[in-house]
């Protein structure tokens, strides 16, 4: 089978290690991922979000389907285009990608189809009103801006700042329209699923970790790391809760029938069970390099069952994953580029080694100002494997950073600890 996959961050990495196993990769890049390109038969840069180039090349390669990594390129329509050219896109139609690409339409659509764990809402398409009712309305809450911000433009109050600065964040934004939503307590988790022709094949739970800093303090980025427990289950959950998110999961492919792709649902497990705080139309980044790595079964044996109607039952093995991004001094809000990358996929003993936003130059990896490179570690534990993914970073060089605690027992504990007091 001939795959083009579409995008080159560290999600876009580990799809392409994932295909190469069993499948001729062909990459459209919009930044030459030296890893996308080690693997890949053929890459070409071109404008990732622009239907017309992707197609092009698509058609030039004569490929048999090809996987979209990103959101943006989902959001202008790159599957639907695929799909007039006759190459079958796996990842949602433009339509279907609203559940991520438009906060409004994805709330109201949760509320129209009775969706379980939907939080209680309002939409706004004025700043100003929006930061008026972040004032009236009485408790904490979560205010988002209706499109894509690359994970960076949701706020909450009580924690992250105050109803005072909330309201000056929406009034004073780039943004106009807004979500705003009751403030979830709890723990959050990921529960990603393969979908097509209504059939739904989940994967592992993960935990990201969205905050900058260590413990988790500071800003909102992309992601700085995440992890999964050897198993479908994370430690402070317990089975019911995942199979409660994956009926929600199934309640929207339910009224989504034409859906295909990665289906994401990103959780906020309280004392009332699963809520959701999203949904995306595609796999998570990071989230992506901790399952793709433990699937026993053939992830090109999952696009194309996809795209003959016959979506396999997928196998993951009893591996714990451990998932941690070194980024440039400063990310997210002052990054520095230029620092070198001396860590390399040879050095870094069992771990796997993730290229995503880096520069390279006369054969050397330089950092630009957004995540760099992950690294993820697998064990029969999630300590064996966070040692697995540490003992690799120790190898990094000066000018970038890691959140270390990511997978640290105390840290687990403290999110186990913490669902106790939930439930209460």
């Amino acid at each position: 089978m001939k795959a083009l996959v579409v995008g080159s961050g560290g999600r876009e990495h580990a799809i392409t290690r994932a295909l190469a196993e069993d499948s001729k990769v062909y990459a459209a890049v919009d930044n030459r991922n030296p890893g996308i390109v080690e693997l890949a038969e053929d890459v070409r840069e071109v404008d990732t979000n622009s239907p017309d180039e992707v197609v092009e090349y698509a058609v030039d390669v004569e490929a048999d389907v090809a996987v979209v990594g990103p959101e943006a390129p989902l959001a202008a329509g790159v599957v639907d285009a695929l799909e007039d050219a006759g190459v079958y896109g796996f990842g949602p139609r433009q339509a279907d990608a609203r559940i991520e690409t438009d906060k409004a339409w994805a709330r109201r659509f949760m509320r129209e189809n009775d969706v379980t764990g939907t939080p209680e809402f309002r939409v706004f398409d004025d700043s100003d009103a929006a930061a008026d009712y972040v004032m009236d309305v009485e408790g904490d809450v979560a205010v988002k801006p209706h499109g894509l911000t690359g994970g960076k433009g949701v706020r909450v109050t009580g924690d992250q700042l105050s109803k005072e600065e909330a309201q000056s964040y929406v009034r004073d934004s780039e943004w106009s329209d807004w979500v705003v939503e009751e403030r979830l307590r709890g723990e959050e988790f990921t529960l990603q699923a393969f979908v097509a022709d209504g059939e739904v094949r989940a994967m592992p739970a993960v935990q990201d970790h969205k905050r900058a800093y260590e413990g988790d303090e500071g800003p909102n980025t992309g992601g700085m790391g995440s992890y999964t427990a050897a198993g479908a289950v994370l430690p402070f959950m317990t089975r019911g809760d995942y199979d409660a998110a994956l009926d929600i999961v199934e309640e929207v492919v339910e009224h989504l029938p034409e859906y295909r792709g990665v289906l994401y649902g990103q959780f906020m497990l309280t004392a009332d069970g699963p809520m959701v705080v999203e949904f995306n139309a595609r796999f998570g980044d990071p989230e992506a390099m901790n399952v793709l790595p433990i699937m026993e079964t053939s992830f090109s044996d999952v696009v194309q069952g996809a795209r003959d109607g016959e979506l396999p039952e997928v196998e993951f093995s009893d591996t714990a994953t451990v998932c941690k991004y070194a980024v440039p001094e400063g990310y997210p809000t002052e990054p520095e580029s230029g620092a070198e990358i001396t860590l390399s996929p040879e050095e870094a003993g069992d771990a796997l080694v993730y290229y995503a936003s880096v520069e390279e130059r006369d054969g050397r990896l330089y950092t630009t100002t957004s995540r760099s490179v992950a690294v993820v570690g697998l064990g029969a534990s999630i300590e064996d494997a966070e040692r697995d993914a540490d003992d690799a970073l120790s190898m990094l060089g000066d000018g970038l950073r890691v959140r270390h605690d990511i997978g640290k027992p105390s840290v687990v504990e403290r999110r186990v600890s913490h669902m106790e007091q939930v439930r209460r």
